[in-house]
């Protein structure tokens, strides 16, 4: 059997049968669910959920912030980009306006 990454499990048969009250059941903890005594998915909490996107999108913005310490350009100073940013906003509106 392979390792269980939840100390609960519930076979798919018996979360179809009472969803709602497996998830009551659960609390704040994930739940393994079994296909033929193997995880075939993981149940969490929502609130489990949340805190772990978070996690990732931390790790992401840390990853991103040490590629561009990473990157040999010359960084580009932030009234240039803003500069930039609002000469394009004021060409879109233009064309707007035009059409």
């Amino acid at each position: 059997m392979e390792q269980l990454l939840a100390t609960r499990s519930v076979s798919i048969t018996e979360l179809k049968r009472s969803p709602s009250a497996i998830i009551e059941q659960a609390g704040d903890e994930a739940i393994a669910v079994l296909n033929h005594n193997r995880p075939a998915a993981y149940l969490i909490p929502a609130a489990m959920y949340m805190r772990q996107m978070a996690l990732l999108e931390t790790a992401d913005l840390r990853e991103a912030i040490a590629a561009s310490r990473r990157d040999p350009r010359a960084p580009i100073p932030a009234e240039q980009v803003f500069a930039e940013l609002d000469a394009a906003i004021d060409q879109v509106v233009a064309e707007q306006a035009a059409a």
